[in-house]
């Protein structure tokens, strides 16, 4: 494993993190706890120092599993976790970001991550509105930190626009944003040279884009329990489906597979403190580590991958309103 600083925190964090959202079993179908545990163990043998999760995901429970699977080496591991986003169904986010709501939501990620602390204390998805209206989140993020309770705090926001605001005008130390082969905004708007100016950390999130990256999707599964994938029309999921084969040109003759190719490109900016692909299984964790012992994207790859960007859609804006 390699390792990068994370901002001008005084943290380090390995470069493959790991994403937990789908060990709370509520965003891609049931789990088994004993896989997410032993994927977890996996991780921290392999290197992996950083994990991110957040009261949210199975409202809460992913925290419950990290905190079990993990308690024994807590001192060698980065723990993320985020509030004020609310159990919801859909794409419509109810939210409180009040201080009441903060410290009632890091004392009960505290308990259930079995810690008198957190690493990293992230916003869940605040809109550029709500950060500029409500001058006390900071305010309560401080006071938290100067009670030894969390050690650096950040904003996982909605957009790269977002993530401009955040570090522009409120000087926020870490930023988690979408980032991966087909969604380049954080490249287009200036946020990683900005992160770079201001010595901000940045974790990227979707690196391969609910698991459509990894080339292993068709775009016709029917997906089991609650799985978040099923809220997207099936036009938006076909675009996300067949992306991968646009790229396969890049893996010929190269020992690397989708996945790692994806998640390649994530590393390929040096403003990338971390990168967090969602893993469910020990497989997942294996491949994924892989990545770090495989040469850099070269000048010509990283060119190519912008250009497919560039010269294809592969979002429909209308698709969270299409259902």
């Amino acid at each position: 494993m390699k390792y990068r600083k994370l901002g001008n925190t005084g943290i380090e964090v390995s470069e493959i993190g790991f994403g937990t959202w789908g060990l709370g079993g509520n965003a891609y179908g049931p789990v088994d706890d004993n896989i997410s545990k032993a994927a977890l163990r996996f991780a921290f043998d392999a290197g992996i120092t950083f994990y991110d999760t957040s009261d949210l995901y199975g409202n809460g429970h992913s925290e419950e599993v990290l905190g079990d699977a993990l308690q024994d080496v807590r001192d060698k591991i980065i723990i993320a976790t985020k509030v004020g986003t609310l159990p919801h169904t859909g794409f419509y986010m109810p939210q409180d970001f009040s201080p009441a709501h903060i410290k009632h939501g890091l004392e009960s990620s505290l308990t259930r991550l079995r810690t008198d602390y957190i690493d990293l204390y992230q916003l869940h998805s605040p809109t550029a509105e709500i950060l500029r209206q409500n001058g006390q989140i900071f305010t309560t993020l401080q006071t938290l930190k100067e009670a030894g309770k969390i050690r650096a705090y950040g904003v996982s926001v909605r957009s790269p626009d977002d993530g401009l605001v955040a570090i522009q005008e409120f000087g926020v130390n870490i930023v988690q944003v979408n980032f991966n082969m087909i969604d380049q905004r954080a490249i287009d708007n200036g946020l990683f040279e900005i992160a770079k100016e201001f010595d901000t950390g940045i974790i990227i999130r979707t690196p391969l884009v609910f698991g459509y990256l990894s080339g292993s999707l068709t775009g016709n599964e029917q997906f089991p329990g609650v799985d978040h994938r099923a809220n997207w029309p099936k036009e938006q999921l076909n675009r996300w489906a067949n992306a991968p084969q646009l790229f396969t040109s890049l893996n010929e003759g190269k020992n690397r597979t989708y996945a790692q190719l994806a998640l390649r490109f994530c590393l390929s900016d040096d403003a990338v403190s971390t990168v967090i692909p969602g893993m469910m299984n020990v497989k997942e964790v294996e491949e994924n580590v892989k990545t770090v012992d495989l040469p850099p994207l070269n000048f010509t790859e990283i060119a190519q991958i912008k250009q497919i960007y560039q010269n294809n859609c592969f979002y429909d804006k209308a698709a969270k309103g299409a259902k």
